[in-house]
């Protein structure tokens, strides 16, 4: 069964910088595509960043150039380092799998952008 930890959110001002952690339990890690997906308040979860199993990355329009998806496959563990943060971006950002889902979702990290 999957486990998906989420950490890293916070509260930071427009311009700063988050960076968020996923650590994956339960599955081959490093033979799957991951993903982040954010859900901000009264707005349907969207897809921001996937990282292929070979390192291919893809990024939403809305924070391409700003975001940047990483993974290490020795600790399981799928980041997303955030720069630039806008009011925009404020959520709770979840990962799971690359395109589609492993059937649960972890609790999520809230990111807050606001001065």
């Amino acid at each position: 069964q999957v486990q998906l930890v989420e950490s890293g959110g916070g509260l930071v001002q427009p311009g700063g910088s988050l960076r968020l952690s996923c650590a994956v339990s339960g599955i081959s890690f490093r033979l799957y595509g991951m993903g982040w997906y954010r859900q901000a308040p009264g707005k349907e979860r969207e897809r921001v960043a996937v990282i292929t199993s070979a390192g291919i990355t893809n990024y939403a329009d809305s924070v391409k150039g700003r975001f940047t998806i990483s993974r290490d496959n020795a600790k399981n563990t799928v980041y997303l380092q955030m720069n630039n943060l806008k009011p925009e971006d404020t959520a709770v950002y979840y990962c799971n799998k690359a395109y589609g889902d492993f059937g649960s979702w972890g609790q999520g990290t809230q990111v807050t952008v606001s001065s």
